[in-house]
């Protein structure tokens, strides 16, 4: 079985008891109830780069946003981003802010099939959440409540644990995030010791709402991580 088999058949088979749900939380899924393109193009990206056996090293995000991975299952990859990978996506486009970061710094590393040739991009929680802000639903990262991540602790383990296992390589682990996202790996790597190494990158999302004129001297500092 390939990488892309595995990955497919992790996504395939995540589930969620929704009792850990606040009232005004919902959960996003992508890979329950896609439309048959949506599935075609998470299966087309995966065997298109990961159609082998060989280890990767693992990055792992926050979780599922509703325009990037919440739309494509795959993390941070918008519509826009899956066409550049040369997977066709006709009935609707997504265009998330962090993708296009993270496909700068793929760019700058040598392009996509040589960034997932070396890198496997997961999440700590591989489903979203969305929170209802009057009447409407926005995007929720399983760490904004302290009480809901505090319940989640032991799914989110298992989840990261099963990531590693897709990776193949565990000698240190890549975060997107250097604030509460590292913070509770940190406190969950103390406890159970996943992994020898966190090695902490400023979230796309911080850049580029942030620090979007120095995005160049944050590119090169994710081009440093990934060439150690």
């Amino acid at each position: 079985m390939t990488k892309a088999d595995q990955i497919l058949a992790f996504y395939s088979a995540l589930d969620f008891d929704r009792e850990f749900l606040d009232a005004d939380l919902d959960v996003l899924n992508p890979f329950e109830g896609a439309s048959p393109e949506q599935e075609q193009a998470l299966s087309s990206f995966y065997h298109k780069f990961y159609s082998d056996d060989t280890p990767r090293n693992l990055i792992l995000g926050i979780n599922p946003g509703r325009l990037g991975a919440g739309a494509t299952g795959i993390p941070f990859t918008d519509t826009k981003r899956l066409i550049e990978c040369g997977i066709p996506f006709e009935s609707f486009s997504t265009h998330e802010p962090s993708s296009v970061f993270v496909y700068e710094a793929i760019n700058a590393f040598g392009g996509p099939d040589k960034f997932y040739r070396e890198f496997f991009i997961g999440s700590v929680c591989p489903l979203g959440f969305v929170v209802n802000k009057n009447g409407s639903w926005v995007n929720f990262n399983y760490y904004d409540r302290a009480s809901f991540s505090n319940a989640l602790a032991p799914y989110l383990l298992e989840q990261i644990q099963k990531q590693i296992e897709l990776a193949g390589k565990n000698e240190r682990i890549i975060v997107f995030g250097t604030g509460k996202n590292l913070k509770f790996l940190q406190m969950l790597n103390k406890e159970y010791n996943f992994t020898p190494e966190l090695v902490p990158l400023e979230h796309p999302r911080y850049v580029m709402q942030y620090k979007y004129k120095h995005r160049e001297e944050y590119i090169a500092k994710y081009l440093e991580a990934f060439t150690r």
